[in-house]
């Protein structure tokens, strides 16, 4: 979808990326079963069930939360950034299925309402290790399905970005309810630990990976310049994109009778601001509503994200861009257009 809300046709790319993501699921799902009638403890086949779909479905967060920071540390990483909103309501449905799969095995017999009994029957909060799961998972699946139900480029419309924002911020704490009901789920089950030792690891690595990209210097400027092509065709509050040698990419945009050089990456997942246009001052990327001012490339307050900038001036009636970015934040003048 486009910030015009026009949308994309289905590609053969998008429907193999789909296909893919789909049967690896069912594999996984099949695979676990199997195996685990085969060597694992026996259970009820509501419960094999409900572990087989509730843990692709923490793998799967998993993955979509270390893609992010992978594609900011490797660019050949960015296409699998092209369909994360696919893979986030599969991801709600997968956790939809697990949560029915509980229920229906766990509370089927109680002469309470499931719903009453999953979030009332241990109260135990005092205790790490009795610590009730049942309302982690419920809160991480309320979230899930909030983002899932407004993963929709609409929404972005409706909300505004800001809002929109706020509102898929949410998938951090859902992923640190899911870890928690997974770790705790097993450290007092009577079976495998193996799905906490899981559940730890992808934690782990989620953190890890943010940690990383997070601290990623950014490149020495060379003093290289290249030529902005018709930067007079640049609409009010729009961009053109600008290659750069080595395969990165600028973007120049025109705000208020002066024109602004800014990465064309935005640093929540890559997307391409450059496709993006001006809101309320600031350049709001197409993907997910990351907003950024053109003089500084950082978000408005509260929040913190930052991107590369980079300086303009004229050559007589050529308009000039300098190849290496300065850091993220940097402030520059502008140039009149």
């Amino acid at each position: 979808m486009s910030v015009a809300f026009v949308p994309v046709q289905w590609t053969r790319a998008k429907w193999v990326y789909d296909g893919v993501l789909l049967t690896a699921v069912a594999l996984y799902v099949g695979v676990f079963m199997g195996a685990w009638s085969m060597w694992g403890p026996a259970v009820d086949g509501w419960i094999l069930r409900a572990r087989a779909f509730g843990s692709c479905a923490f793998l799967l967060l998993t993955l979509i939360l270390c893609v992010g920071p992978l594609a900011r540390l490797d660019r050949r990483f960015l296409p699998l950034l092209y369909n994360r909103r696919h893979a986030g309501v599969i991801c709600c449905v997968l956790a939809l299925i697990h949560a029915d799969a509980a229920l229906s095995w766990y509370f089927a017999f109680s002469a309470t309402d499931p719903y009453a009994a999953a979030l009332g029957v241990n109260t135990n909060y005092g205790s790490a290790l009795g610590f009730p799961v049942e309302p982690l998972g419920a809160f991480a699946l309320l979230c899930l399905g909030l983002l899932a139900a407004t993963s929709h480029d609409v929404w972005l419309g409706l909300l505004g970005p800001p809002l929109w924002k706020r509102l898929h911020l949410l998938i951090y704490p859902a992923y640190a309810a899911v870890a928690a009901h997974v770790m705790l789920g097993a450290a007092q089950g009577e079976t495998s630990a193996a799905l906490g030792w899981m559940a730890a690891a992808g934690a782990l690595a989620v953190a890890g990976l943010h940690l990383a990209a997070l601290r990623r210097a950014p490149d020495a400027a060379s003093g290289a310049w290249i030529e902005v092509l018709e930067p007079e065709a640049i609409a009010e509050g729009r961009a053109r994109v600008v290659a750069l040698p080595g395969g990165g990419k600028a973007s120049v945009w025109r705000h208020e009778g002066r024109l602004w050089g800014l990465s064309n990456a935005c640093a929540h997942q890559n997307g391409p601001l450059g496709e993006g246009r001006i809101v309320f001052g600031c350049v709001t990327c197409p993907w997910h509503g990351f907003q950024y001012r053109v003089q500084d490339g950082r978000s408005p307050a509260p929040f913190t994200e930052r991107v590369p900038t980079h300086r303009l001036k004229r050559d007589g009636a050529r308009v000039l861009i300098e190849v290496e970015p300065l850091a993220p934040g940097s402030p520059t003048e502008g140039l009149k257009a």
